[in-house]
């Protein structure tokens, strides 16, 4: 594990926040005592004077002390903390003010290594087992479909055939979408769009579904690369439900940008609704779903500190995404 904080002495913080409250107790008396030193020197409101500016000037002293040794370290871990939650490396703290604070500072720094680290473990496998896979599926695919053009193969026989080249296409599915969540889960889509930019092309991709967008002008936190995916995969999930609009609106509040997806399809059942992000769920599998769509849709917004929630709709469904 790297070493982030530098071992250097620092005044620890028991001693800082005892200092600075013996400094607020003491302050008064020993300024009353030098108020009334100075009277019979300077008069009682020329020493009223001095005593309050030599107050106020230690009060700068101490503010400007824990500032330094407290909240400018805070901060700078903070915006640290941003920086890796949006995909950088972790880099040594240049100041952490006291010990405490640069335990903390490194305890957080090793914390995001070691997720990167899986992070970058988790997609390194999924990529080596799904490169491993395709071999042999091709394989099996190539041999099934001999056997299909085989005329003297049995009823049976070409059923069986058939049955495995489905499988095989499934498979081949599957290892794509199990790529796709592992990319999804790497914060690379940072940036911004606007509505408009971000869904021109649906029309294009979705031939068979009537795309409307309102407040298109509105901006996104969200690359155009990455907002293409959350909204292609809910499009294909609307157009294969049999929907035949698509209707995008965005906005703002006060808890940030947000953007509804709504489709006139047949909807999505209650009980259904509290599962469709969970990986591999669909009620679509002998059709070829993979139940995967949402759930790279889900772990792509959070990745990006976004979040995805179904609306209760009188007709069809709504998608509340919110970053």
């Amino acid at each position: 594990m790297s070493r982030y904080v530098e071992k250097k002495w620092r005044p620890p913080l028991i001693l800082i926040l005892g200092g600075s409250l013996m400094a607020v107790l003491i302050m008064p008396i020993y300024g009353a005592v030098f108020a009334d030193i100075l009277t019979p020197v300077t008069g009682r409101r020329n020493a009223v004077l001095i005593v309050a500016t030599g107050s106020f000037i230690a009060t700068l002293v101490l503010g400007w002390l824990l500032w330094r040794l407290i909240l400018a370290p805070v901060q700078a871990l903070a915006t640290k903390a941003e920086h890796i939650r949006g995909g950088g490396a972790p880099t040594p703290l240049d100041h952490y003010g006291t010990p405490e604070i640069g335990e903390l500072g490194q305890a957080v720094l090793d914390m995001a290594e070691v997720l990167q680290s899986r992070e970058m473990a988790v997609r390194g496998y999924t990529d080596h087992v799904t490169h491993e896979l395709k071999t042999p599926l091709t394989a099996i695919r190539g041999a099934a479909e001999l056997l299909e053009a085989d005329e003297t193969l049995s009823d049976e026989a070409r059923r069986m055939a058939k049955t495995i080249v489905g499988a095989e296409k499934r498979a081949e599915r599957l290892l794509s979408a199990a790529r796709q969540i592992a990319a999804a889960r790497m914060p690379e889509h940072r940036g911004s769009v606007t509505l408009d930019d971000g869904a021109g092309d649906l029309a294009r991709r979705f031939s068979g579904i009537r795309v409307e967008v309102e407040d298109g002008q509105q901006n996104l936190p969200l690359a155009k690369s990455g907002l293409s995916v959350v909204l292609g995969h809910i499009a294909e999930n609307a157009v294969e439900a049999g929907a035949k609009t698509l209707t995008l609106r965005a906005g703002q509040d006060d808890d940030g940008a947000w953007l509804t997806v709504a489709d006139d399809g047949p909807g999505i059942s209650t009980g259904n609704a509290a599962q469709v992000f969970e990986p591999f769920f669909t009620t679509r599998r002998d059709m070829g779903g993979t139940g995967m769509g949402l759930a790279i849709v889900k772990t792509l917004l959070l990745a990006h500190g976004g979040q995805i929630s179904i609306d209760e709709t009188d007709a069809g469904t709504r998608f509340r995404i919110r970053f």
